[in-house]
C-alpha cells in the first residue's frame, strides 16, 4: 500500500508567459533550472520539483502560493531588491521599511513579493 506521507511532493506555478517566468525563477531568484518539457519548465526546489506551466488565461490568487524558508530574511530581501524585486507592504500589517513583518514574539519574519504573473511568494525566517 502506498501512502502520500512518503511520496515526493511536486509543486506547480501557473504563468501566462513561460519565458518570463523561467528568467524570474532562474536568474532573479536563483532557483536551479532543470529542463523544459512540452508542459512545463522544471526547477529544483531543494529536491522538490517546481513545474511552471503556461496557462493562457491564468489569473493569480491574492494569497501566497509558494514560500521559501531562509536563514536571513533581511539579507534575502536586500539581495532580491537589488535585482529589481519589489516587496509588498500591506496597510495595517506593521511591516518595516523593507516590507518585513515580524511576529509579536519576534520569532518569525515574513516578506511578500510577486512573480511576473502576480503569484504571491513569501520569504520566511524562523528563529
Amino acid at each position: 500500500m502506498t501512502t502520500l506521507s512518503i511520496a515526493k511532493p511536486v509543486t506547480f506555478i501557473m504563468t501566462r508567459n513561460r519565458k518570463a517566468s523561467v528568467a524570474f525563477y532562474g536568474e532573479t531568484l536563483g532557483v536551479a533550472y532543470q529542463h523544459t518539457d512540452d508542459f512545463s519548465a522544471v526547477f529544483d526546489l531543494s529536491g522538490t520539483p517546481l513545474r511552471i506551466t503556461e496557462v493562457a488565461d491564468f489569473t493569480p490568487h491574492a494569497h501566497p502560493v509558494l514560500g521559501f524558508q531562509v536563514a536571513d530574511v533581511e539579507a534575502c530581501v536586500k539581495t532580491l531588491s537589488g535585482k529589481g524585486v519589489q516587496f509588498a507592504i500591506y496597510e495595517g500589517m506593521g511591516q518595516d521599511a523593507l516590507g518585513i513583518w515580524t511576529s509579536p514574539d519576534g520569532k518569525r519574519k515574513l516578506a511578500f513579493f510577486s512573480d511576473p504573473d502576480g503569484n504571491v511568494l513569501i520569504l520566511s525566517q524562523r528563529d
